[in-house]
């Protein structure tokens, strides 16, 4: 929506492509018809960041040689980062709304330009007043009836606060935001007007990677921070006081495992940590102390073991607690956090969902209220996402569908492989009948997720060699990409402890973790099982 129609009058200026211009403007065609001097006018609409003044006169004018708006439009689409006279150019040439064949257009050697400014916050559109629009999101969605189309279209089909006839969502490159005069400063310091103000609360390109990760998980708001282990901290922070206490799981991420141990005892914060499955472990922690929130994965980090989130979060509610689910093994398509009663989803957005090992990211979802005090503290932390990175997201989520499809089908093909191989002892899998909380993930889950964690029959160094035979993994510390990831978890992350300290954890020498990528199952399974026949 538009906040204002302005525009103010400025001296004319001309572009050549040959080098020896010398800036001085002409007004009539000369022989060669490089230049004409008739204007046309094309309208652009909402287009949001021009940093002109509100001086309520008639228009800007700029003039360009002919074939330079056509070439022009085309740089714009293919590097809208620069958020400049491009874009206005580029936009209006698409658009077009006064009528002007795209001929004239481009013969035409000034352009008259009526510009309407839109501000935009979080996502939203601002009414007359700049107050933002609540709600957008589900509007832009709205139509929209698959959880693949959502990841495609949620965010930008029916409008962006970066207005420009490019399929694909600008880069905003900008460290900070500028205000016309003090006035407009004041009203948006007051709640009148809408800026982002300054790079770290927030970016256009972020707010549409938020906007789509809203849609597919069904929240209200989306935080997009610069590491899932960010998101993670910031969270925690930011809802557990000083002197309160938190209840999480015994499997989880190591480096979260050790915030909780090492970082939160230095605020009082103490924790109750139980097996994911010992609900009666979780009803005497309620019922012992005053709990503010519960936190844990599911599935978990590396044994993928589930959490019954709907009876979780009922039990923690009727205590005043809250519940935030990393969900970073299951994707926002495999299983729907907060329609099961979660408060709050937490992804690691480096893994599954932007799905290409090429950005690092996490997000936290949940309702403004929720979502508020946490908004806060990532503004104070200063952990903000690069735009580059949120565009890479973007990107990477229009075929999480497809991805996380073809990733849920080898891996349950591949777990019923390995389960029935005699050089495997053991095989954790949620979507097979001999995990321990297969019932659950059967209830919860559409799509049982890409990662299977297994046990060889070998030691420490049996299980590294049949690693080195794999031809088609690498091996990496992540996982959720195209690429399909191994790592022996005994090294990979936990080599500075020895083998009793990780016995602790559940970590064996033989344990390995396979993410599965989105290459062909037949070389996969061809690949596994020649480098268990090395061993």
């Amino acid at each position: 929506m538009a906040v204002s129609s302005y525009a103010r009058v400025l001296p004319s200026f001309e572009c050549r492509s040959d080098p020896d211009f010398s800036g001085n403007p002409r007004t009539e065609k000369s022989e060669s018809g490089r230049y004409s001097g008739k204007a046309n006018s094309v309208p652009i609409r909402g287009w949001a960041g021009v940093g002109f003044g509100s001086f309520g006169l008639s228009s800007l004018i700029f003039r360009f040689p002919p074939n330079f708006v056509r070439q022009l439009s085309i740089k714009a689409r293919r590097n809208c980062s620069n958020i400049g006279v491009a874009q206005i150019v580029a936009a209006s040439w698409s658009d077009n709304p006064s009528g002007v064949p795209a001929a004239t257009a481009v013969d035409a050697a000034s352009v008259e330009i009526s510009v309407d400014q839109t501000a935009v916050v979080d996502g939203g559109s601002c009414n007359s007043n700049g107050v933002q629009f609540s709600g957008l999101a589900d509007l832009k969605a709205s139509f929209l009836s698959s959880d693949g189309s959502i990841a495609v279209h949620a965010g930008e089909r029916l409008g962006r606060g970066i207005v420009t006839d490019a399929i694909t969502t600008p880069v905003v490159n900008t460290s900070a935001y500028f205000f016309k005069k003090t006035a407009e400063l004041i009203d948006f310091k007051e709640g009148r007007h809408a800026s982002f103000e300054y790079g770290r609360y927030g970016n256009p390109t972020t707010v549409v990677a938020e906007e789509k990760i809203s849609a597919l998980e069904g929240a209200e708001s989306t935080l997009l921070m610069a590491s899932g282990m960010c998101a993670s901290t910031v969270m925690l922070l930011a809802l557990v006081p000083a002197g309160g206490h938190i209840v999480t799981t015994t499997d989880c991420y190591r480096k979260t495992r050790v915030f909780i141990e090492t970082v939160l005892p230095k605020m009082g914060i103490k924790a109750t940590v139980i097996d994911p499955a010992d609900m009666d472990a979780l009803r005497s922690a309620l019922d012992k102390n005053k709990v503010t929130l519960f936190f844990t994965e599911s599935p978990t980090n590396p044994f993928l073991r589930c959490v019954d989130i709907e009876l979780v979060s009922k039990l923690c509610h009727s205590k005043g607690a809250l519940v935030c689910i990393d969900g970073t093994f299951a994707t926002p398509l495999n299983q729907k956090a907060l329609a099961l009663g979660a408060d709050i989803v937490l992804h690691s957005a480096t893994k599954f969902i932007a799905g290409h090992n090429d950005v690092l990211a996490g997000c936290i979802s949940g309702s403004l209220k929720v979502l508020s005090p946490v908004r806060t503290m990532h503004h104070i932390m200063g952990g903000a996402l690069n735009p580059n990175a949120a565009y890479l997201i973007i990107r990477g989520m229009k075929t999480l569908h497809l991805r996380v499809q073809q990733q849920n089908s080898t891996a349950l093909r591949m777990a019923e492989i390995l389960e029935a191989h005699p050089k495997v002892i053991h095989v954790h899998y949620p979507g097979l009948p001999s995990h321990p909380e297969h019932h659950i993930a059967k209830r919860q889950m559409s799509g049982f997720g890409g990662v299977v964690s297994f046990e060889v029959d070998g030691d420490l160094m049996t299980t590294a060699k049949f690693i080195d035979a794999l031809k088609i993994p690498y091996i990496a510390p992540s996982f959720g990409g195209c690429e399909s990831i191994v790592d022996q978890p005994a090294i990979m992350s936990y080599w500075d402890l020895n083998q009793s300290e990780r016995a602790k954890f559940g970590i064996k020498d033989n344990l390995v973790r396979f993410s599965f990528g989105v290459e062909d199952f037949k070389d996969l399974k061809a690949d596994i099982l020649q480098a268990l026949e090395t061993i």
